[in-house]
């Protein structure tokens, strides 16, 4: 079915808007997946500050040769998913896996996408989804910063217990020497 020249500008017009302020994208071929189910993969993407679009693949082409972006042909085949990433690819590409693997045969099939301006196929895909995500990187590096500042917070405190312990064992010493003292002034 044949569109209307206002509603390839309008698709083009968006395509542009969502390659401009996404860190990146991933792409999908699909096949029969109901309504439900789109608006489920809408709904988690959405979630993780990504959207979901189903391109019509001459439009989402020219967007990308405007932007200087030239993917390989099969890439650009089929009916297309792209889900544009406005944080970290790795997010997003983790759901593309998960969706996929929550269906059963070929009809959600990762393609690729971009990163910092690099194609990746479906290969690479599989490795951009292993990748952690930038919340697992921020706590990592949280972790290793803080684990040397733990570190010298247990010896401090071990410093200090083993001074407490010195007191109390002195206050202890002086406590039974006292003890005896007053039990000598008292039998005399």
């Amino acid at each position: 079915m044949a569109i209307s020249r206002a509603r390839k500008e309008a698709l083009l017009d968006e395509y542009r808007q969502q390659l401009a302020e996404s860190t990146g994208f991933m792409m999908a071929e699909y096949s029969a997946l109901g309504v439900q189910q789109m608006q489920e993969l809408r709904r988690r993407a959405y979630e993780r500050n990504s959207q979901v679009f189903v391109v019509k693949n001459t439009l989402f082409e020219i967007v990308l040769n405007e932007a200087g972006v030239e993917l390989p042909e099969e890439y650009l085949t089929g009916p297309r998913l792209v889900g544009f990433s406005q944080e970290d690819i790795p997010t997003l590409a983790k759901l593309f896996r998960e969706f996929a693997q929550g269906l059963e045969g070929d009809r959600f099939v990762i393609k690729g996408g971009m990163m910092e301006g690099r194609i990746f196929g479906p290969e690479e895909a599989a490795a951009v989804a292993d990748l952690p995500t930038r919340e697992e990187l921020l706590s990592q590096v949280l972790r290793t910063i803080n684990a040397p500042a733990t570190q010298m917070a247990g010896v401090v405190a071990g410093g200090i217990r083993q001074v407490l312990n010195v007191i109390q064992a002195y206050a202890d010493k002086l406590e039974e020497a006292g003890g005896e003292s007053a039990g000598a002034v008292n039998t005399a």
